[in-house]
């Protein structure tokens, strides 16, 4: 099978997520490069993720293999570091403004919030697509809830070793605006295509 680019770097986002998982759960290194080359990791499969989409939109060479993978790469990429933080035992250090297990519980509901609305929200567009023949667009709330998960997880991971002296403070807002983006969108989405949504079906 024959790839264009965005489909490659569609692909090169997916083989990036495991390793990016790894230096997140396992110090395979010490915990400071352990940080950095995962957030390369990630922040580098993020970028792929804007690229692929910018070429194929601007070189018009959009398929059914994109369109397919592309939504499913970005949710393996958010999932991935989400669940990563959340068994990992070293990515709260201990001077942060809470202790690492209260940091790890309230990463944990929030990172159960991204997950059930992005589920949610996938969900419906199958639905309201199969159902209504309706198109679920991507909204600018959408794009902007894509973007403050992957500054959160970001600055999760590169906080400790970049900005040692803010104490977590710049990832517990991280955290806080991911999750209202991420219920603002949802709730936007269910509200906009509730009406392509027959419940006597």
């Amino acid at each position: 099978m024959s790839l264009n680019t965005p489909n490659r770097l569609t692909l090169l986002r997916i083989i990036m997520i495991p390793f990016f998982m790894v230096f997140l759960v396992y110090p395979v290194f010490s915990e400071y490069k352990c940080r950095i080359i995962a957030g390369i990791l990630f922040i580098a499969a993020a970028v792929t993720d804007f690229l692929d989409g910018y070429i194929a939109r601007k070189r018009n060479l959009i398929t059914n293999f994109g369109k397919f993978m592309d939504p499913l790469a970005d949710k393996f990429l958010i999932f991935g570091a989400l669940l990563s933080i959340c068994v990992s035992d070293f990515i709260f250090p201990e001077d942060w403004v809470f202790a690492p297990v209260t940091m790890r519980h309230i990463f944990f509901w929030a990172a159960l919030i991204v997950i059930f609305r992005e589920l949610a929200v996938t969900s419906m567009r199958l639905v309201v697509v199969s159902g209504a023949g309706t198109v679920v667009a991507a909204s600018k709330l959408g794009k902007i809830k894509t973007n403050t998960q992957i500054i959160c997880v970001s600055l999760i991971i590169l906080e400790p070793a970049l900005f040692p002296f803010t104490y977590g403070y710049l990832s517990l807002v991280s955290i806080a605006v991911m999750v209202v983006f991420t219920v603002w969108s949802g709730v936007n989405y269910l509200v906009t295509y509730w009406k392509h949504l027959d419940t006597n079906k």
